[in-house]
């Protein structure tokens, strides 16, 4: 069987939701041939941009769960890149609750830059930031950015370039993609 998104766990929902529909006595026949055309939804595992010096996938990751399952599907696809996220954590209480797991996973990427956390409803938590998430992560090649520095920081980006997060760091796919267009015009 073929679908037209990748990671694992994309693979994974797919044969999920076949499983039910022949439970539900469904002809899959005409259901599997609809999975090669599908494209996924936006801001999972999405494919932004690509050339031959790096490709860019925005995914809504925003759990650790989500974080090693999008990291192990890129390093799957990708084995010989590197591999570098923009993490935006989303809340503060989940940034507390999760931050060894969140730092764990993150310690994966080759690269990673974390950007202050999005707050959605709720107030600061009393001593959970971004620099503290930022000092539990084990990787030396680790930067604590602002949304207006981010840009110039990615300038020499090469292999494989994540925006991971729930919060609004989807506003910060379009501008990248055209840093990245207009890198690739210029080389």
């Amino acid at each position: 069987m073929c679908i037209g998104i990748n990671g694992s766990h994309n693979v994974e929902n797919a044969i999920a939701s076949l499983a039910l529909c022949h439970k539900l006595g469904l002809d899959l026949s005409d259901l599997i041939s609809r999975f090669a055309s599908f494209s996924g939804l936006k801001r999972r595992f999405e494919r932004i941009y690509s050339d031959e010096h790096l490709v860019f996938i925005d995914d809504y990751a925003h759990h650790p769960t989500e974080i090693n399952r999008l990291i192990s599907s890129i390093r799957a696809m990708f084995p010989d890149k590197k591999v570098t996220g923009i993490y935006q954590p989303h809340l503060f209480s989940r940034t507390r609750d999760f931050g060894d797991a969140f730092a764990e996973e993150l310690s994966k990427l080759d690269q990673v830059y974390l950007l202050p956390i999005y707050p959605a409803r709720e107030l600061p938590i009393q001593g959970i930031d971004s620099l503290w998430l930022l000092q539990k992560i084990k990787n030396s090649n680790k930067q604590l950015v602002s949304k207006s520095e981010l840009l110039s920081a990615l300038k020499s980006t090469e292999g494989v370039l994540l925006t991971i997060g729930a919060g609004d760091i989807d506003r910060l796919v379009e501008p990248i993609k055209q840093m990245l267009s207009i890198n690739e015009s210029s080389i």
